[in-house]
């Protein structure tokens, strides 16, 4: 069973920074893509930054330029660093990972999530 365990996020005011982490419990080469969305109440999850096995990333349209997400394969772990924080950032976050199967649906694999909160 795979685990995703995320950590850091927080409490920051508007303009600063934070940077969540997720650690998974199997090695990312066996994950196609491994990326973080993100939910407020009353709102569908939305996907904020993703990062597939070769390394190409992709982006919301309205973090572009100051999130940044990334990989340590050594640790098996994603980052999500967050800069230029605004009040609208405020989620919970969530990581996910991928793994495609030959002839099988893909599987999906979700963290417990991590509490942002942007004041102004």
């Amino acid at each position: 069973q795979v685990q995703l365990v995320e950590s850091g996020g927080g409490s920051v005011q508007a303009g600063g920074s934070l940077r969540l982490s997720c650690a998974a419990s199997v090695s990312m080469f066996s994950m196609n893509r491994m990326g973080w969305y993100r939910q407020v109440p009353g709102k569908q999850r939305e996907l904020v930054a993703a990062i597939d096995r070769g390394g190409i990333t992709n982006y919301e349209d309205s973090v572009k330029g100051r999130f940044s997400i990334s990989r340590d394969n050594a640790k098996n772990t994603v980052n999500l660093q967050m800069n230029s924080l605004k009040p609208e950032d405020t989620a919970v976050y969530y990581c996910y990972a991928t793994r495609d199967r030959p002839f099988r649906p893909t599987l999906s694999y979700w963290g417990q999530g991590a509490q942002v909160t942007v004041s102004s």
